[in-house]
């Protein structure tokens, strides 16, 4: 699993500041998420394959989250692409884009797939045999989600010198024997799966939370997640600032972190009133060690 950030700062972008968005490789699937102003450029500045991409996850309908993908949206149409372009997003996104292409006049050949949510409760979006997605409600001034990607369980791997001691094992067992089964001899005697295999990795996930006021009911939701994306747009000097724009704190998102017992805490989405990123990695490791500060073409492996 492979997180690379395109842009991490809030509200307007500037000469080295550039909105939320972000690129996630996770077993073998590519997904982009979030789409802010630039975020065409920092993917060729990052090396970021736009033809890999065929699901785009936006989690609300600020500018500073979405004002890139209309952008794309046309970009792919002038590169050829073919495939589906699926977008997962607030309902209206639909709306709002397809209004933009047809004053635009903006034609392609592939087929743009909207999938809009509306749901306040966590709900499974999308799933493949290899990754599933889930929402993670938020609490914003408009209607907003995270996203949960997981990995699904890999099989499990075949321990080699084991089997070849066995020789009425053949090639086309494996696939059974991945699978968990055990194997029976022509004797009778059952060979357990256990000696015949070794344990896959525990599958990944990352959990990404966009913009939200401190909210720890989302906790059970991003439990035990590898890495977790936090907004931090403020430090506890401005905590007053929260309830009014919907934000956290550093601190909120170590609590967050520390509660749901993650591996490592990324934060992002920086207010423009601090010049010491450095701040916010003090202040959120106050109450959880592992912490991370987002920065444009930083990748994170989980």
């Amino acid at each position: 699993m492979k997180l690379t950030i395109l842009g991490c700062h809030s509200a307007t972008p500037r000469v080295n500041s550039h909105p939320t968005s972000q690129y996630l490789e996770i077993n073998n699937r590519h997904f982009l998420i979030d789409c802010g102003e630039g975020t065409q450029r920092q993917m060729r500045k990052y090396k970021v394959g736009f033809s890999k991409i065929n699901h785009i996850f936006i989690s609300h309908l600020h500018g500073d989250h979405f004002f890139g993908l209309i952008g794309l949206i046309a970009t792919y149409g002038i590169l050829n692409r073919e495939r589906d372009l699926h977008i997962f997003g607030p309902k209206g996104i639909k709306k709002v884009t397809l209004l933009q292409l047809k004053i635009s006049e903006t034609y392609f050949k592939y087929n743009l797939i909207f999938h809009e949510l509306s749901s306040k409760e966590s709900e499974l979006i999308f799933e493949d045999d290899k990754v599933s997605v889930k929402t993670i409600p938020l609490n914003h001034r408009v209607y907003t989600n995270g996203y949960l990607f997981t990995e699904k369980p890999k099989p499990r791997k075949l321990h080699i010198d084991n089997i070849k001691q066995y020789p009425e094992i053949e090639t086309c067992d494996y696939h059974n024997i991945k699978a968990g089964k055990d194997f029976i001899l022509s004797t009778g005697e059952i060979i357990e799966n256990s000696e015949l295999t070794i344990n896959p990795e525990p599958p990944k996930s990352y959990a990404f939370c966009s913009d939200t006021i401190f909210k720890p009911d989302i906790i059970d939701i991003i439990k035990n997640v590898d890495l977790l994306y936090h907004e931090a747009t403020f430090l506890k000097d401005n905590e007053h600032l929260c309830k009014k724009t919907k934000h956290s704190t550093a601190e909120q998102a170590g609590i967050i972190a520390n509660k749901a017992d993650v591996k490592t805490l990324i934060i992002g989405h920086y207010s423009s009133r601090y010049s010491n990123l450095e701040d916010f990695k003090k202040e959120a490791e106050t109450v959880f060690k592992n912490v991370q500060l987002a920065e444009a073409g930083i990748t994170f492996e989980g």
